[in-house]
């Protein structure tokens, strides 16, 4: 991990590509600028460990990032993916609890940081950023909730379609022929995401990419042919009798 850096000097702000911070004026995030810290964190790099105390919130510069915990069993449960734009940590800064979760970088990552004392006077100064707050931590439990729903799924075809459509919603890129993604993790992290083996990621894939309703190239790069057709899957599965 390099040397923290002050983002008051930042000729884009990162701040300011933040939801919660979108509504201020440009003296309004200068001065938060001036209480936010950047740090930079290779591929791989812990940012946070599970049972860690944490008194900062994180945003994203640039990057991938997972969020995970060890489940009962040992294994590696991703609770969510986060990239540039977003944040994480809300509710450690808020609590002052420990972290139930461990954050990785996915990809050489740079984020920016708030530490509690400041964010608590920034609330105070701008209340509306806690309205703004509250609608994002309202989209993370409802994320929450869906990938609790996939998991309670027994279908494997179903929980990749549901994975490969959020992926195309949050990494997707829209081309002539259809979407691209430029896949922020591995083979076995998306099997660790919704709960299956390597294997039946791959096998999968495959099945799809039959159907015509994707195309893999290589290990990094997902096109979608037909989201249209991946979304009838996820909506029109009926569990077996």
């Amino acid at each position: 991990m390099e040397k923290e850096l002050s983002c008051s000097k930042c000729s884009h702000f990162c701040a300011g590509k933040v939801p919660i911070f979108q509504s201020l004026t440009e003296k309004d995030l200068d001065l938060i600028s001036s209480l936010i810290r950047k740090r930079r964190f290779q591929k791989g790099q812990v940012l946070i460990r599970e049972g860690d105390k944490s008194d900062a919130l994180y945003f994203i510069h640039y990057g991938n990032i997972k969020l995970s915990k060890i489940t009962i069993e040992g294994k590696e449960q991703i609770l969510n993916l986060v990239s540039h734009g977003d944040f994480f940590g809300e509710l450690h800064v808020l609590h002052n609890a420990a972290c139930n979760f461990s954050a990785y970088a996915l990809e050489d990552t740079e984020v920016c940081m708030i530490l509690r004392k400041d964010f608590e006077m920034v609330i105070q100064m701008y209340p509306n950023i806690s309205i703004k707050l509250l609608h994002a931590m309202t989209e993370r439990l409802s994320h929450a909730e869906n990938l609790l729903q996939t998991l309670a799924t027994k279908d494997a075809e179903v929980r990749l379609v549901n994975l490969i459509i959020d992926l195309s919603e949050k990494f997707g890129r829209k081309t002539e022929s259809g979407i691209e993604i430029s896949l922020p993790m591995t083979r076995e992290e998306m099997a660790n995401y919704i709960g299956v083996t390597r294997e039946t990621i791959s096998r999968k894939l495959n099945k799809f990419e039959d159907y015509g309703y994707i195309r893999a190239n290589g290990n990094k790069y997902l096109h979608i042919l037909e989201i249209d057709k991946l979304h009838d899957l996820a909506k029109n599965w009926q569990p077996s009798t």
